[in-house]
């Protein structure tokens, strides 16, 4: 890396006090010239028959780190969706399986 390098988009979450939330922070390096960080999103008036921009364009990597660091957090796929949803089904099948199996060897 030389001085003028950035670097990737980083993003960190963090659980807040009492539980209420979590806080979400991104920050850019540039080798030499320090940091940029994201400022608070501000919400603008819109007219619905456009097409809006996102907000954000995070490439893969950056979209692991937040769903890493959301986990971190204790955010975990809601019932039925992603992995938790797709080790559930493996599990109901395995069951279902063994019960096929031993059922026939008696």
């Amino acid at each position: 890396m030389v001085k003028g390098d950035i670097l990737p988009i980083e993003v960190m979450a963090r659980r807040l006090e009492w539980s209420y939330g979590i806080s979400l922070f991104m920050r850019q390096r540039t080798i030499g010239h320090g940091s940029t960080i994201a400022q608070p999103i501000v919400f603008a008036p819109f007219d619905d028959h456009l097409i809006a921009e996102p907000m954000i364009k995070l490439q893969i990597e950056q979209a692991q780190q937040l769903m890493d660091e959301l986990w971190q957090c204790g955010i975990r796929p809601s019932e039925g969706a992603g992995s938790a949803g797709a080790m559930a089904a493996t599990q109901k099948h395995l069951e279902d399986m063994r019960k096929l199996v031993f059922k026939e060897k008696k």
